[in-house]
């Protein structure tokens, strides 16, 4: 009797291995903000944006170029990350359980913008690279940041956004 087993493949393992690593995070951030059972208050957000500064040499060239030629006065995070804060907002500052109203622009490092808009949701729940500079400005606050591919979609396209892309995103809280 023939049995016909599916080919565990290099791609077929990278999914299977990226499918467990998003369920176990998906878990671990909806068990991070919880309400208190005997209370009805918030309690405090542990989320924390992970990231690895992985972005390229050539990369990291774009983004100064295109902050250069946009005359954006930046400054490196650590991440990988150029920010420059236009307008601080509020003292209070988001975290990752906030959900927050944002009116964003976004850019590729040739300058077209590929999106603009008003959303809302909780941080935790947008591209690593908005969970790590997000933060930094409080409510009424504006912020210009290009960020590493790895922050934003990675080695994978989004719509027009080709794959291994750094971002440019200017943004403010509402």
């Amino acid at each position: 009797m023939i049995q016909f087993r599916p080919k565990n493949t290099p791609k077929t393992s990278l999914l299977s291995i990226l499918s467990l690593f998003l369920l176990i995070s998906g878990i671990s951030l909806l068990s991070a903000c919880s309400k208190s059972d005997n209370k009805n208050t918030t309690t405090a957000c542990t989320l924390k944006a992970q990231y690895v500064n992985d972005s390229s040499a050539t990369q990291r060239a774009q983004m100064i170029a295109f902050c250069n030629n946009n005359g954006i006065v930046y400054t490196v995070h650590p991440s990988g990350i150029l920010y420059q804060i236009v307008a601080p907002g509020d003292t209070t500052k988001p975290d990752l359980c906030t959900s927050i109203t944002m009116t964003y622009k976004g850019k590729l490092m040739t300058g077209i913008q590929f999106d603009a808009g008003t959303i809302t949701y909780p941080l935790k729940d947008l591209i690593v690279g908005w969970q790590i500079a997000v933060p930094m400005i409080g409510k009424g606050g504006k912020i210009k940041m290009v960020i590493p591919s790895s922050l934003g979609y990675g080695p994978i396209a989004n719509g027009s956004i080709p794959a291994n892309s750094p971002l440019y995103f200017e943004m403010s809280i509402d």
